[in-house]
């Protein structure tokens, strides 16, 4: 029998994360998460933002725990889970305004972060939101002690693993038709950086 998961960090950063994105998303109607895990920020943004549709996704053996949570809840606006490995080459077809993933991109190895970037492209409408939440470096430096340390575990569990430049992300993002919105500081030293799809005639965007 397979034991309900849990995760502390998701509790613990899942008030700050919602200050933020109940902004953000005031206006969408569909969110995909990439990178589920437990569900439990899926249960508890989807219970808290009750006008969007949130699909979780992750990899198959992530749904069983992910779904207990899902049922649990009850909520009517979370799907049962989609199968998504970032690195498929046919990525769900569903008609969603934003995409969000928390604490996976370090995760992921590098590659993998690639295929997510160019997928999130080609899914979003245009106008779109690409929001990711979790540590960044920039210019190559930790931005605290802690996050070093973060690191250099990270890399003895995978070495394909670890937290990533803001510089090479962004560099995805613009390949990917997408343009940076915000980049907002959180606890822990966490950030969320926002994206938007560019329109055609879409140049740059006011912060």
């Amino acid at each position: 029998m397979i034991n309900k998961p849990y995760s502390t960090a998701c509790d613990n950063n899942r008030q700050p994360i919602l200050s933020i994105i109940e902004d953000l998303f005031t206006h969408c109607k569909a969110i995909l998460e990439i990178g589920s895990g437990t569900g439990q920020h899926a249960v508890y943004f989807a219970e808290k933002l009750p006008h969007l549709l949130w699909y979780t996704s992750d990899r198959q053996h992530c749904h069983a725990g992910m779904e207990m949570w899902l049922n649990e809840a009850g909520l009517p606006n979370t799907p049962p889970p989609l199968v998504l490995d970032v690195s498929q080459s046919q990525w769900p077809r569903l008609d969603v305004d934003a995409v969000f993933s928390a604490n996976a991109v370090h995760i992921m190895g590098w590659e993998a972060v690639k295929a997510m970037m160019a997928g999130v492209g080609e899914l979003l409408p245009e106008q779109g939101l690409l929001v990711l939440y979790g540590p960044f470096n920039y210019n190559n430096a930790y931005t605290s002690d802690s996050n070093a340390g973060f690191d250099n575990w990270l890399k003895e569990r995978d070495p394909e693993s670890g937290i990533r430049n803001f510089e090479d992300i962004e560099q995805l993002a613009n390949a990917a038709n997408m343009i940076l919105q915000q980049d907002y500081d959180m606890p822990a030293n966490n950030r969320i950086l926002c994206w938007i799809k560019k329109s055609d005639n879409q140049q740059e965007i006011k912060r």
